[in-house]
């Protein structure tokens, strides 16, 4: 399967918001990086991520394009309120192997009532 088609699948299962089927598309060495954070490191800690994330906030990718360059896919995206953002995707043996996401995460605490860091 090629890195766009993962991506698409990812962003499917990620409006699910089920953090352990996400999971599964994460080798157990990948590296996820949101530039407003601190890169999460490992499977499990993905994961971890991913629980904590959906359970704070209901999120809705929404797929404005997807493009492709060798093991690379890139995903540009919106959510229902308004957010943009993009992620970059590192496909290896058919699982992400690293992730950076490029969003306004003050816009984002804002828009979901959530704390916002001092």
């Amino acid at each position: 399967m090629q890195p766009k088609q993962i991506v698409q699948q990812w962003v499917d299962v990620f409006n699910e918001g089920n953090a352990d089927k996400i999971a599964t598309f994460y080798a157990d060495n990948a590296v996820n990086h949101q530039v407003a954070n601190e890169p999460v490191v490992g499977k499990a800690a993905i994961h971890k991520m991913f629980t904590d994330e959906f359970a704070s906030a209901e999120m809705v990718c929404i797929v404005e394009n997807i493009f492709q360059d060798g093991d690379w896919a890139i995903l540009e995206w919106k959510d229902p309120i308004g957010l943009r953002g993009c992620g970059f995707f590192q496909i290896e043996n058919g699982l992400i192997l690293f992730q950076r996401g490029y969003w306004d995460k003050l816009s984002f605490l804002k828009a979901h009532n959530l704390p916002i860091p001092t």
